[in-house]
């Protein structure tokens, strides 16, 4: 059995020798002036759809309606529409297949007493009344009703990593998971925290790229370019889709 890091009753060494690991090439890359090697995502080997994962993070109306409250959050809103188009692209194309499309919505009490101490973005959602049960811009937007029950769902996300107070690694276990894609809002919150924590449990970690959206666009590519290399691959939804096709072929 694949050994999961992060169960309260298992040992906790190998997930200290990988965050290790981490450390040790972001200070590299800090400390030298070479850039990072990048990995040209068409070089890697294929992903098999039956042991692949993608999740959708922040899939909600605050963030993709025109009129959601954190909307604004991103420079250039119709990066956002892009960032929908593609993902709903991807998902049409794997539905048919075995992989496994998991949505993570992030559903606060109308009180936010899970952001109690909250500082920056977090502080934002609770100010603006983002994200509160009950209300509109915390729904999934409609484009994944199309979907079915072919999309799962794992609540209790309340922060910025999915895997946090959530089902999901268990979900991801007991469908032999191995390959994990990250898409949704924002890159440089909830993308990297979710990614970084799939990497830590062992997962094989690919961003989406042009599925995710940061703050502003030197700050995607910034992350793209520079952060997820360190612990991941990444690749446009075209790319993952000819890589999962592959496989199935």
């Amino acid at each position: 059995m694949r050994f999961q890091a992060f169960h309260r009753t298992g040992p906790i060494r190998p997930a200290l020798g990988r965050m290790a690991a981490l450390r040790t090439r972001v200070f590299t890359q800090l400390t030298t002036n070479s850039p990072p090697q990048k990995k040209d995502p068409k070089l890697r080997t294929t992903m098999n759809p039956n042991t692949t994962a993608v999740i959708l993070v922040g899939y909600q109306n605050d963030y993709f309606a025109a009129n959601g409250i954190l909307r604004g959050v991103v420079e250039e809103p119709h990066r956002v529409d892009s960032v929908l188009a593609n993902t709903l692209a991807f998902l049409r194309a794997m539905a048919p297949t075995p992989m496994t499309l998991i949505a993570t919505p992030i559903v606060l009490e109308p009180d936010y007493r899970a952001l109690a101490n909250s500082v920056g973005i977090l502080d934002t959602i609770k100010s603006s009344g983002a994200f509160k049960a009950g209300t509109t811009g915390a729904e999934n937007i409609p484009e994944l009703a199309a979907f079915g029950d072919r999309i799962t769902y794992v609540k209790g996300k309340v922060g910025f990593n999915a895997f946090s107070n959530t089902e999901l690694d268990r979900v991801l276990q007991d469908r032999g998971i191995k390959d994990v894609l990250v898409a949704g809002m924002v890159t440089s919150l909830c993308i990297d925290s979710t990614g970084r924590a799939a990497y830590e449990r062992g997962y094989s970690v690919k961003i989406l790229s042009d599925c995710t959206s940061a703050r502003t666009p030197a700050e995607q590519d910034f992350f793209c370019q520079n952060i997820f290399p360190l612990y991941g691959g990444v690749l446009d939804h075209q790319q993952a889709i000819e890589q999962l096709s592959t496989a199935v072929a």
